[in-house]
C-alpha cells in the first residue's frame, strides 16, 4: 500500500522538541534569534548599540545606547506582560501545531500544568496569531469555496434552517494546483451569504484572475467584484450534492472540520470565536507539507505581531 508522504513525514519528535526548547533560556534564545535574526536593534531609534541586562522577571533586558530605551525580549511581542515561562509557550505551540485535530483549552489545561483561564487565554493568543498570520496569505489559480455553517438547531428551537440563530455562517475555500491537489485553505465567518458579504470576502481573499468553482448557491457570483472567474456547478443538497467531484476537496476539508471540531470541542461560542478556531484548523493545514518548522514558523508570527490585550480576548469559557 502507497504511503501518503505528507501523512508520514517524521514531523517533529517530543524528544526533538525537548532538546531544542527544554528549558527556559533555550526558549528565550529561540525567541530572540526570532525577532532579531541580524541582532538587536532599537525600535524606537534604530540604534544597534546596546547594554544587556537582565529585568526582575530574569528576562534579557537591553538599554539603547543612544536614547536609552529599554527592552525584554518579549516586549512589544504577543507573549508581552506574561507571566507564564517561556517553556509553557513553547510547549503550547507544539501541541497545538501537532496534534491533528486540535487540541482543547482544558485538555492544554492538564498537559501544561496550568489554570484553565491561563489555558484558555494561552490557546486563544495563539489562534489569533495564526488568525493574522494567514489573512496576509490571498488565494489564487483554482479555487473551490462553498457555503457552510457552525452549529445547529436546538431542541425545541422554533428558528431552523439555513438562518436558524444558533448557528454561524462562514465560506470554506480551497486553492488547487495544477495536479488538481489542495494547497491552502481559508475558512472564513460572514454574517450571511448575500451579495454584499460575499463581494467583501472575495475582495479581501482572492487574487484577481483566479478562477471560482462554486455550488449553485447565487451569490457567489459576486466573486466577479474581486476579479474573479466563476466556475458555477448546480449540485443539490445532500449526499449528491457533497459528491460533485469540481468541490471534491472543499467538501473533503469541511468533511474533517467537522469531524475535527466533534471530536476536539465539547462546545464553544461560535458566534464570537468562529473565526479563530477556523483559523486555527486551516492554520495547520496550510503547513502541513513541514510538520518540523511548524513551532518556529509559529513562533515567528508571535514576534511580529503586535501585543494581544485581553480586551481583544474576552473572558474564557468552559469547555472550549
Amino acid at each position: 500500500m502507497l504511503q501518503n508522504h505528507i501523512q508520514f513525514q517524521p514531523g517533529l519528535s517530543w524528544e526533538q522538541f525537548h532538546s531544542l526548547y527544554g528549558s527556559e533560556d533555550q526558549c528565550e534564545q529561540a525567541v530572540v534569534a526570532a525577532r532579531w535574526p541580524k541582532g538587536w536593534w532599537c525600535t524606537h531609534c534604530g540604534g544597534k548599540r546596546f547594554l544587556l541586562t537582565r529585568n526582575d522577571s530574569g528576562r534579557q533586558l537591553w538599554e539603547c545606547f543612544l536614547c536609552g530605551y529599554q527592552s525584554s525580549s518579549i516586549a512589544g511581542t504577543v507573549m508581552q506582560h506574561s507571566k507564564v515561562p517561556l517553556t509553557k509557550w513553547f510547549l503550547a505551540m507544539y501541541l497545538m501545531t501537532h496534534n491533528k485535530n486540535a487540541i482543547s483549552a482544558l485538555a492544554l489545561k492538564r498537559q501544561l500544568g496550568v489554570s484553565y483561564p491561563t489555558a484558555w487565554m494561552l490557546k486563544h493568543k495563539l489562534m489569533q496569531a495564526m488568525q493574522l498570520r494567514d489573512e496576509s496569505y490571498p488565494l489564487r489559480e483554482r479555487v473551490e469555496i462553498d457555503d457552510a455553517y457552525l452549529g445547529g438547531e436546538r431542541a425545541g428551537s422554533i428558528h431552523g434552517g439555513r438562518k436558524a440563530m444558533d448557528k454561524t455562517a462562514f465560506i470554506a475555500a480551497v486553492q488547487t494546483d495544477a495536479e488538481g491537489k489542495p494547497r491552502y485553505m481559508r475558512l472564513e465567518p460572514v454574517r450571511d451569504f448575500t451579495n454584499e458579504e460575499v463581494a467583501r470576502w472575495a475582495k479581501s481573499h482572492l487574487v484577481p484572475g483566479c478562477r471560482v468553482v462554486s455550488d449553485g448557491t447565487p451569490a457567489f457570483a459576486q466573486v466577479g467584484a474581486a476579479g474573479a472567474e466563476h466556475e458555477r456547478h448546480v449540485t443539490g443538497g445532500g449526499r449528491q450534492g457533497a459528491q460533485t467531484p469540481q468541490l471534491h476537496w472543499v467538501n473533503t476539508m469541511l468533511g474533517n472540520l467537522k469531524r475535527s471540531m466533534a471530536g476536539t470541542y465539547h462546545a464553544f461560542d461560535h458566534a464570537k470565536y468562529a473565526k479563530r478556531y477556523l483559523a486555527e484548523f486551516a492554520y495547520r493545514f496550510n503547513r502541513r507539507f513541514d510538520l518540523a518548522t511548524m513551532v518556529p514558523r509559529l513562533l515567528r508570527a508571535l514576534v511580529t505581531i503586535k501585543p494581544l490585550p485581553l480586551q481583544v480576548l474576552p473572558a474564557s469559557e468552559v469547555c472550549c
